[in-house]
């Protein structure tokens, strides 16, 4: 009898410790998620992420709307006036830029808003 409640015990025990571990949260859910917010400028971030996403229709002698976004000083008008973020952030009273296309991406539109509110700078 004694030998059946050890055994019971002893299996009881090998079922509550494997099931019981404690998982590490920097291996679950390792820092970031692939955006780099760093070091955010425009010559690094911003302008590739108009040159894969917008400057086919705003660039060149007749672009889309009047608006050129392949160069920094006719974004900045934009950026300026708030129909940058406006279009690219989905905003309801701006026309959703790009255009019949999928909103940017969340890391995009985090990497643009920052550096909109670090000034736009030309760097």
């Amino acid at each position: 009898m004694q030998r059946i409640i050890k055994l019971t015990l002893f299996i009881t025990g090998i079922f509550v410790f494997h099931a019981c571990y404690f998982d590490k949260e920097e291996l679950l859910y390792p820092s970031g998620n692939g955006c780099d917010t760093t070091n955010v400028t425009y010559s690094g971030t911003v302008a590739p992420i108009l040159e894969n996403n917008c400057n086919t229709c705003h660039s060149g002698t007749d672009p889309f709307a009047g608006i050129l976004t392949d160069n920094y000083d006719d974004l900045k008008t934009i950026v300026d006036n708030g129909r940058f973020w406006g279009a690219t952030s989905h905003d309801p009273n701006f026309s959703p830029m790009p255009k019949d296309r999928p909103q940017l991406s969340e890391c995009s539109l985090l990497q643009i808003d920052i550096w909109i509110k670090n000034g736009a700078l030309n760097d």
